[in-house]
């Protein structure tokens, strides 16, 4: 799995000019499942997501997490993370998981850091979305459970 994820005052999804998932203080994250990927990827990355300190603590350092504040998640599915660049100028989407696998996973995750106690908003697998988001540092990792 490859996750985008940033840390956010607030972000917000919309499909049809609909919003379907919003949060306040939390991380938004980007996720691409790859054609590879377990459940124990989904997982790791849950806890990960859960446990990363990378929210500031009073001295301004890079100390809290997401359940050490109380955040939020918004989780969206973007399989574009796994487009491989490398050659010619239209990426290739091969390493890309199946769709209905890649669904199962993303939905997957979303259990996974919901049973963590954290509150978790999402898109819509496979639609066309509009996201928006206030990053806060700006502060954005790349995570890789590969």
């Amino acid at each position: 799995m490859k996750a985008v994820v940033q840390r956010v005052v607030r972000a917000r999804v919309e499909v049809d000019g609909e919003t379907v998932g919003q949060i306040r203080e939390g991380l938004l994250v980007l996720l691409g499942v790859a054609a590879d990927d377990t459940e124990a990827a989904g997982r790791s990355l849950a806890e990960k997501l859960q446990t990363l300190r990378i929210f500031s603590d009073d001295r301004g350092k890079m100390n809290r997490s997401l359940a050490d504040i109380g955040g939020s998640v918004l989780l969206v599915s973007q399989f574009t993370l796994l487009g491989n660049t490398k050659n010619g100028r239209r990426p290739s989407f091969e390493e890309a998981a199946p769709p209905e696998e890649a669904k199962r996973l993303y939905e997957f995750v979303i259990h996974e850091v919901r049973a963590r106690g954290v509150h978790v908003e999402t898109g819509v697998f496979a639609a066309h979305m509009a996201v928006e988001s206030v990053n806060d540092g700006p502060v954005t990792f790349v995570l890789e459970t590969r």
